[in-house]
């Protein structure tokens, strides 16, 4: 389990290594990483990790789903958050070869935090095959 601790309300964070690191300690060579944040309010994508495009992705994300009033609102105020997670999905799969992630050479794991602060967990499985 990896421990992420976001400290803005929406931001990106990229936990590639750490995940590597889970991948080599797994002991499999060859087979596929399952990469997942059980979380409704944050989640995971694959992309770049190119800081003008990590602010464009949440400024993105802040246009397509508003912080207006929701119904869910009533609840915890975060409403956006969970449409933005909803949109964004909590998981990626991504092969695996001689104990390592097989990535395009700037796709990097990101983290997505979308009702920050907030310490969550990213869980990788890696399975032979």
């Amino acid at each position: 389990m990896i421990v992420v601790e976001s400290r803005k309300r929406s931001e990106v964070i990229d936990v590639t290594e750490e995940v590597r690191k889970a991948v080599r300690n797994s002991g499999v060579k060859n087979g596929m990483a399952l990469i997942y944040t059980p979380h409704t309010t944050a989640g995971l994508i694959i992309n770049e990790a190119e800081s003008g495009l990590l602010e464009d992705i949440i400024l993105a994300l802040d246009e397509i789903v508003p912080r207006i009033s929701y119904k869910h609102d009533r609840i915890d105020n975060n409403a956006d958050a969970h449409i933005k997670a909803s949109i964004v999905g909590n998981s990626a799969v991504i092969p695996v070869e001689n104990s390592d992630l097989v990535l395009g050479t700037w796709q990097r794991i990101l983290f997505v935090e979308f009702d920050g602060p907030r310490r969550r967990r990213v869980l990788v499985r890696v399975y032979e095959g």
